[in-house]
């Protein structure tokens, strides 16, 4: 058994680095930005510098993939999209069940960019009688007893759970014996799956806490302009004496 208390995944996958995976969809993303402002070759540095990484970084994950570019040159944009998305597996369609209805799921149901990566909410669940029923992003809501059959009916390789913490578990637990072996988790609890389930935790209130970590920092490190005043005026004081 193991849990997902990290959200960071150690070892290799097909021989290309989890540190390198998690950094190719940031590549990606960076790639469909210059694609839509029409650029057709990018030069590494360009490139890192969009995705916020090191040009040596860089270089080194693409080459898991094979693509080394051309010195002088730079990638082709079109082609590197091809074989970042071939990487992730995102040239084929992922049917994806979300279960919790509420204002998260509502909001993941209603992003449209799932769809252009690749990415089908093939239904939305809930266990609430006052939402199940309802039409959310041209869906209607069904109830959580229907999740195996869901799961099967549309071969869902994906389950997001937007469920509360108190359910959260009991939900990962059907998911995963309906077969879906990919758990994308916004319940603020760590899930114990079987080895072979693969989950990831995304938790909004951490990464709040680890900005106001920062944010702490920052202003400790930075003079309080009151307080500069303060002190100004009493040498002033002390001069005049």
């Amino acid at each position: 058994m193991q849990t997902n208390a990290m959200p960071e995944i150690n070892g290799q996958a097909g021989g290309i680095p989890e540190a390198t995976v998690a950094r190719l969809p940031v590549y990606l993303r960076a790639l469909y930005g210059l694609a839509e402002r029409g650029i057709s070759t990018v030069a590494s540095e360009e490139l890192a510098a969009v995705a916020g990484v090191n040009s040596a970084k860089l270089r080194k994950d693409l080459s898991h993939l094979g693509s080394y570019g051309i010195r002088g040159v730079g990638y082709d944009v079109n082609y590197l999209v091809y074989q970042v998305s071939r990487t992730l597996g995102l040239t084929q369609d992922w049917p994806v069940v979300i279960v919790g209805a509420g204002n998260l799921g509502r909001a993941l149901a209603n992003y449209g960019g799932f769809i252009s990566r690749g990415f089908t909410i093939a239904a939305m669940l809930d266990s609430d009688p006052a939402i199940v029923g309802s039409k959310i992003a041209r869906l209607t809501v069904r109830h959580v007893d229907e999740l195996e059959s869901l799961v099967a009916r549309h071969k869902v390789a994906i389950g997001v759970i937007a469920a509360p913490a108190s359910s959260a578990q009991a939900v990962c637990d059907r998911l995963v014996s309906a077969g879906v072996t990919s758990i994308l988790n916004f319940a603020p609890v760590v899930l114990t799956v079987p080895d072979g389930v693969d989950v990831r935790k995304v938790d909004l209130s951490i990464e709040l806490q680890i900005l106001a970590f920062h944010a702490q920092r920052r202003s400790a490190g930075r003079p309080d302009p009151n307080q500069a005043n303060t002190d100004l005026a009493g040498a002033q004081l002390a001069a005049q004496a």
